[in-house]
């Protein structure tokens, strides 16, 4: 028998709620299908000294290794904790097989070992975009990424308003370069905190940790503060009055990509200052996505540009890339009760079963319904039909089905929400298409069905 363990980082929804991240995942699949992306899918384990070398993660990796091995050899296999080192060397490895650019969309489970909190797990689930290309990529590939994944948050309605934030780390470096900075790695660090303690308390780190003078400080905050939804952000860190050519490399392309991406997503993707993006091999555009009102919680979404990342000594593949945190996004959705689903499980209809020895006439009417695509039950059990009504209403099922030889009569189907009953033939009828299959709505939408 198995025996409860809770562990801590590991979710598990309830049926309803895995019925809302099968919501987000089956939106993002269909979404980057549009686009152009192919599927395809990575090992779990890569080796420790290729997860190691790509950021400072050392403390955050399961590393991987038998029951029964003795221990006196170092461990070489560990889980991997995102998507795009795996896809960088899968790249390289088929090179010579795959077609560029190549565009990839990649879903699939990771593993940090975080300390569990609201909205970080040790495992979750990743939906992936990336375009890879050899030696050079283009760069309006850089936009299409904030584009494609706004067209996945508009495609779920029960979101509150989203923003995609964009910036450019060679913005950020050639800032700090042209004012000196001596520790731009430390100013990173800090800035990146600003949301969650504050300008006055980033203004402290930047003094005590990075070594800022008040001048330099103030011109570092200035910076972060600097949004815009349209190229006005170039003007804005113009009259700060710092000058570097690597700054306006970065102004330029984060420029060319806010000229992209104006028009219907105008509004949700805007140009943030403030976004650095932890990992360390982002070269160029960063993305951190946020949803309106919960700010404080964090990014949902993120990604950036790699120009180094994936290469085998002859050639580089530069590619972009945004990765949708499902699992992270589902808990936010489920654990403030944001949305719903309209039932609990995928039958729309419950047939009902006079008595054992008729059975087989349900399973039939079940069969035909099913080869229709309206997803059904038959009654577990030829209790009183009241029981069965009963049955079907726990379980959220908005309709049962009463096989012909009730009260002498053809098939009949109810709605037991409303107590309508009409005769009914299982090789035409069909539900309302809001009830066919289950959907998510917004907690608010009392008037969804």
């Amino acid at each position: 028998m198995a025996r409860s363990s809770n562990l801590s980082g590991f979710p598990e929804w309830l049926p309803e709620g895995r019925l809302v991240e099968l919501a987000v995942l089956d939106t993002a699949r269909r979404i980057f299908e549009l686009h152009g992306f192919s599927s395809l899918e990575t090992r779990s384990v890569e080796p420790v000294d290729v997860l190691l070398s790509k950021g400072e993660i050392d403390k955050e990796v399961y590393s991987v290794r038998r029951i029964h091995d003795d221990g006196s050899a170092e461990d070489s296999l560990a889980l991997h904790f995102d998507l795009t080192v795996p896809f960088a060397r899968y790249v390289v490895e088929n090179a010579g097989r795959l077609d560029f650019p190549l565009r990839r969309y990649q879903i699939q489970k990771v593993w940090r070992g975080e300390r569990p909190q609201e909205g970080r797990f040790r495992e979750f689930t990743q939906a992936d975009i990336d375009i890879v290309d050899a030696n050079e990529l283009a760069p309006q590939h850089e936009a299409e990424m904030a584009l494609v994944m706004a067209e996945v948050f508009s495609s779920l309605p029960f979101l509150p308003p989203v923003r995609i934030c964009v910036n450019n780390r060679k913005i950020l470096e050639g800032f700090y370069a042209g004012l000196g900075v001596a520790d731009p790695a430390a100013a990173f660090r800090a800035i990146d905190k600003i949301d969650k303690i504050g300008p006055e308390r980033v203004r402290e780190l930047l003094r005590d940790d990075a070594g800022l003078s008040e001048a330099e400080i103030n011109s570092v905050l200035a910076l972060a503060q600097i949004r815009s939804t349209d190229t006005s952000f170039v003007e804005s860190v113009r009259a700060l009055g710092v000058h570097n050519k690597l700054l306006d490399e970065g102004l330029s392309e984060l420029a060319a990509v806010m000229k992209a991406t104006a028009g219907p997503s105008s509004g949700v993707i805007i140009a943030d200052l403030h976004i650095v993006r932890g990992l360390d091999y982002y070269t160029g555009t960063v993305y951190e996505t946020f949803l309106e009102g919960y700010e404080s919680f964090g990014s949902i979404c993120s990604g950036g540009r790699y120009d180094s990342l994936a290469r085998d000594g002859k050639t580089t593949y530069p590619g972009v890339g945004i990765s949708l945190g499902v699992t992270r996004l589902v808990s936010l959705l489920l654990g403030r009760e944001m949305v719903r689903a309209t039932r609990r499980v995928p039958a729309a209809v419950l047939v009902a079963v006079v008595d054992e020895d008729s059975r087989d006439i349900s399973d039939a009417v079940a069969g035909s319904l099913r080869a229709r695509g309206i997803a059904c039950e038959v009654a577990p059990r030829a209790a009183k039909f009241g029981k069965q009504i009963n049955y079907a209403d726990r379980r959220g099922i908005p309709f049962v089905w009463f096989p012909a030889g009730v009260d002498d009569e053809g098939d009949s189907v109810k709605d037991i929400r409303t107590g309508d009953q009409v005769p009914a033939d299982a090789g035409t009828w069909s539900p309302p298409d809001t009830d066919l299959w289950p959907h998510i709505v917004a907690a608010s939408d009392e008037g969804a069905p």
